[in-house]
């Protein structure tokens, strides 16, 4: 029998334990989050204090919330691009009221309860957003790999890539630099499956490492990371960067930012969630950390945070358990920033780059379009679409296109419609089943023209079948019924929802038809009662019985009586 006392004390020492790993852990992310902090600062083009600035809040801010437990957030290199553009345009000053409204807006939407929100996109248009980010910045970052500067557009960075190759074979310090780069990119792969406890160190140290060798090397002249003073980089946002919320640009980019950022995280958070058997992601309090994190961003002019995917599986592959492993990291770099700048700027600029055109790599993750291919082609073209428009427009353009392809796609999958024509010695019939809607309306207006034009003086229209009418197809075929009646054609329609019986033989009766009107009176049919026959049983009925496959009434209002009785005969 285990007492109370001993329930406490292993108590204690399981938390004891947690305690320990979670530190450890933390230190892992930190040594992750710093070459990756500092290299998103440099491919974003602004100062790479701001990265660490970005990471520290990221971990002290965002990750004391309780929304996420083993998510780590900070600068991404997903959103490198969009900053970049974003700086070039309005320049960096700017850059802190836009992630402070983005941030604020990101409050908002999870005070609403928005944060689910985000989940209910295709996946397809995710991974095509992922694979449009990581394509410009593979081609962004293979000039700095080789200490030089990127041309500017996504497509301008690619067609500049002969240029580049030609300048690195005639100057070999650019050679040296591209090399550690090569070198970076290659640990990057194959590091993690180095036996024994090697295996376990972040690839992205170990390149640092090799970099800071190579650069301090006797003839080695290649560029290094120039880090200042951390306070004096903060940059308050003023009265003029306010006063340009005016312009229509800046709400573009900031609702851009909201966008993406949430949607990044959150599906960040699904991943992770997918990692660990710990306590779930809670979405809406996780998008109000996010939005508290950019807000405070935004007030010192840093760059936006999101929720990580390499940090965050750094931090659940060390064996992290609470909040606090993510939230120590935050510290880390901070304690790392303040007292041992002078370390950071030992490391080289190409090392850097090839850790990023790593990450661009791992988010274009090409083995995802083959396998989106075998599984959907459907879906496998909004990816392609969504990638290509990112990379030839911008971000925010490519995902509302690849949002209106995929809704596009869903609607002209549910608008399945099934639609059989064959002639009778006096009738063309038309069955229509499943969801007919507006993009159907070509092949419904098709079936019409051809029953109209086989000169059958009857036209039967069955559409019992169809789950959906929509207002277009409805009024269309309501139109060709008036139309063809108008012109003495006798035409039968059946609509959704009409009542239908089932004969003896399983022959199909219709109990409600609309046709014409006759030009006599109805006549009153004969009601027998139970047991007998009508008058004039001997002689041939004139009134369907109930082996009859169809019937036709007059679409004038029967006799009170009449409607009362039985159809069948």
């Amino acid at each position: 029998m285990v007492t109370g006392g001993a329930k406490g004390a292993a108590g204690k020492a399981g938390a004891k334990a947690d305690l320990v790993t979670d530190i450890t852990a933390s230190l892992v992310v930190f040594l992750v989050a710093l070459p990756l902090c500092i290299g998103v600062a440099v491919a974003s083009g602004v100062p790479a204090e701001l990265g660490i600035i970005s990471g520290v809040i990221g971990g002290l801010v965002v990750g004391a919330v309780k929304g996420s437990t083993l998510q780590v957030s900070g600068p991404a290199a997903g959103l490198a691009a969009l900053v970049a553009d974003t700086v070039a345009d309005v320049g960096v000053a700017m850059l802190g009221v836009i992630v402070l409204f983005a941030g604020l807006l990101q409050i908002v939407l999870g005070l609403v309860k928005l944060g689910r929100m985000f989940q209910a996109t295709s996946v397809a248009v995710v991974q095509g957003m992922l694979a449009g980010i990581g394509v410009p910045l593979m081609f962004s970052q293979a000039y700095p790999m080789a200490d030089d500067k990127a041309p500017g557009t996504a497509i301008e960075n690619m067609a500049g890539i002969p240029g580049l190759l030609a300048g690195i074979l005639t100057n070999p310090q650019a050679m040296i630099a591209t090399l550690l780069g090569i070198v970076t990119i290659v640990l990057s792969f194959v590091w993690k499956k180095v036996p024994g406890p090697a295996g376990k160190i972040p690839a992205a140290l170990v390149a640092v490492g090799i970099g800071i060798v190579v650069a301090a090397l006797p003839g080695v002249d290649v560029k290094t990371l120039q880090v200042g003073n951390l306070l004096a980089s903060v940059n308050l946002p003023g009265a003029e960067q306010f006063g340009a919320l005016t312009d229509g640009a800046i709400i573009t980019a900031i609702l851009t930012f909201t966008v993406i950022a949430s949607a990044e995280s959150l599906f960040t958070a699904a991943a992770v969630d997918r990692m660990h058997s710990g306590p779930r992601t809670r979405y809406n309090t996780e998008l109000v950390a996010q939005g508290v994190g950019n807000t405070v961003a935004g007030v010192l002019g840093a760059l936006p945070i999101t929720a990580v995917v390499a940090r965050s599986s750094a931090n659940v592959q060390a064996g992290a358990k609470t909040r606090l492993s993510r939230t120590l990291h935050g510290l880390w770099l901070l304690a790392f920033a303040l007292l041992l700048p002078q370390v950071l700027a030992l490391i080289p600029i190409s090392v850097l780059a090839g850790v990023l055109v790593h990450s661009g790599w791992k988010l274009f993750a090409p083995a995802e379009f083959p396998k989106m291919w075998r599984q959907d082609r459907g879906e496998f073209a909004v990816m392609t679409l969504t990638t290509l428009v990112i990379v030839a427009t911008a971000l925010l353009e490519g995902v509302l296109f690849g949002v209106a392809a995929g809704i596009v796609l869903a609607a002209l999958r549910m608008s399945q419609t099934v639609i059989r024509q064959h002639m009778e010695e006096d009738t063309a019939k038309v069955v229509m089943a499943g969801n007919a809607t507006f993009l159907r309306l070509p092949k419904v207006i098709e079936a019409l023209e051809a029953a109209a034009a086989s000169g059958k003086p009857r036209i039967r229209l069955d559409l019992t079948g169809v789950t959906h009418l929509d207002h277009a197809c409805r009024s269309q075929v309501e139109e060709f019924t008036a139309q063809q009646r108008g012109l003495g054609i006798r035409v039968e329609l059946l609509m959704p929802g009409e009542a239908r019986q089932t004969g003896p033989a399983g022959s199909r009766t219709a109990a409600s038809v609309a046709e014409a009107p006759a030009a006599a009176p109805l006549p009153r049919r004969p009601v027998a009662g139970m047991g007998e026959e009508p008058a004039g049983a001997g002689e041939p009925s004139p009134w369907p019985t109930a082996d009859a496959e169809w019937f036709y009434l007059d679409t004038r209002p029967l006799p009170e009586e009449q409607s009362r009785s039985s159809l069948l005969g």
